[in-house]
């Protein structure tokens, strides 16, 4: 970042170097950020764990495992890394060469697989970033491809959204009605309100729903009902010793898998780098920062990788930038590195305490759904933003944006829905796992389209916005009421 940025620009609350006081309100602030990332930290391991026919007792060590992981990777990247207010936690770019490992090796041997794919890509994206390629990537990288990319974290993950507020859609939408009042109308008046917008407006409607379960007006079979029951199952703490139900190598020793996956899983870390670089002028944007310089890109990269090193070694799935915290660090404008460590703190009890966490996961599904479709729309405009850097005359930027937005929703449905298993390309296997694992997902579909596209057709350095980038020019701050109003 440019030595010159002031650390706490107008318009916000808390800048990169502020610690708020007293300390209940940066705790307060802190748990924000792990209840905005909760219900997409906890989705993959449910989303995988009928494929890898995990009980119970297996899935809490996963959820746990994810936790710690997400801990690790945050406190490596915010303390060493990118030194922003990034969260890392589960990437949903990864889902697909999962899916295949979990579907070819059942249970606990697809996790050491699994393990063993994510450490060799991180050890790959240590290289890209330790090595310098990372900042190299700041003139190839232009806005044209990075707001595409962001925009896709979010329009992607409007099925999660659905799903989740669908199990209860008066709840979902009273959720995100509150978060609406406390964010847009209260927060200009109420300085708490802008603090805590998320976390006031989901204790709300889960204090409510718990006096209505409590009440027995919520039946215990609807997904709204607050319920206790897993909390007395839970073991206080994760054990240190290695093997299943301990903190390090919990499913065994990582194994190397088949060389097709170890592509695919290439492919997906090709898409969280874009994102992660990409997420890094979003939030050094939103923090009033000014651009990161290659060395900050280069650093944050490197420990992305690190942190996905760790990963495998701590039984969870490999991490990546939060797009959604960057979201809610726009909407409270607190952009205080401390805040995040102390999220990676809450993170880490979570982990090795599991009954805090079981606490925590009786906050009912469709609240978790609210708070998605007040921040996923968030998380593409912020994206869409970074096109005010590049000339929005051009015929040339608009016609490439709006066709990898259009290609990266495009291809995913056609891979997920239209291509059955027993589709070959040109016969030859490998190519066909390396195809099917970019082609499943819209974010290294939209990555790698907008790279060769920017890069190949003909535009000038202002055009393209390059020249922001390489000059290191302060990015413009998003005004408070423009960011109000995404």
């Amino acid at each position: 970042m440019s030595a010159e940025a002031p650390s706490r620009p107008n318009g916000l609350n808390y800048g990169l170097d502020d610690i708020p006081k007293p300390f209940p309100k940066a705790l307060g602030l802190g748990l924000q950020h792990v209840l905005t990332m909760f219900g997409a930290t906890i989705a993959v391991p449910f989303i995988l764990s009928p494929f890898l026919e995990f009980d119970g007792g297996q899935l809490a060590i996963l959820i746990s495992s994810v936790f710690i992981c997400s801990a690790v990777a945050t406190f490596l990247q915010v303390q060493f890394g990118s030194r922003l207010p990034i969260v890392q936690g589960v990437s949903f770019a990864f889902l697909g060469p999962f899916i295949g490992l979990a579907s070819t090796y059942q249970g606990v041997d697809a996790m050491r697989y699994i393990a063993g794919g994510i450490m060799a890509g991180a050890v790959v994206e240590m290289i890209v970033g330790f090595g310098g390629i990372g900042g190299l990537l700041r003139r190839y990288v232009t806005p044209i491809t990075i707001a595409p990319v962001i925009a896709l974290i979010g329009l992607s993950l409007f099925d999660a959204a659905t799903f989740n507020s669908s199990l209860n859609w008066w709840v979902a939408l009273s959720t995100l009605g509150v978060i609406f009042v406390y964010s847009l109308i209260l927060a200009p008046r109420v300085r708490m309100f802008s603090l805590f917008p998320i976390l006031l407006a989901v204790l709300t409607v889960y204090a409510v729903l718990l006096v209505m379960s409590l009440a027995g007006a919520i039946p215990e079979d609807s997904a709204a009902f607050v319920s206790f029951g897993a909390v007395g199952t839970t073991p206080w703490i994760r054990g240190l010793v290695p093997g299943e139900g301990g903190i390090f190598l919990p499913w065994g020793s990582p194994l190397l898998p088949p060389l097709g996956f170890i592509f695919a899983i290439l492919a997906a870390y090709l898409a969280s780098t874009i994102e992660s670089f990409g997420d890094y002028h979003a939030v050094s944007r939103i923090a009033g920062a000014g651009d990161p310089d290659a060395r900050t890109i280069n650093r944050g990269i490197g420990f992305e990788g690190v942190g996905c090193f760790f990963t495998g070694l701590l039984g969870g799935f490999s991490s990546t930038s939060y797009s959604e915290n960057i979201g809610l660090v726009g909407l409270t404008k607190v952009a205080s590195r401390f805040v995040v460590l102390l999220g990676a703190g809450f993170l880490l009890v979570f982990g090795l305490v599991a009954k805090v966490g079981a606490v925590i996961a009786s906050i009912p599904t469709p609240i978790v759904g609210g708070v998605y479709l007040a921040l996923f729309g968030l998380i593409a405009a912020v994206g869409l933003s970074n096109l005010r850097r590049a000339d929005l005359d051009s015929q040339r930027n608009l016609m490439i944006v709006g066709f990898l937005l259009f290609m990266g929703l495009v291809v995913p449905n056609y891979f997920n829905n239209y291509v059955g298993e027993d589709w070959s390309l040109f016969g030859i296997d490998l190519l066909t796992s390396i195809v099917q694992g970019i082609g499943s997902s819209g974010i290294a579909v939209a990555a790698i389209l907008g790279l060769l596209l920017d890069n190949l057709i003909p535009g000038t350095d202002e055009e393209r916005g390059v020249g922001v980038y390489d000059l290191g020019t302060k990015a413009p701050v998003i005004p408070p009421e423009d960011m109000r109003g995404m």
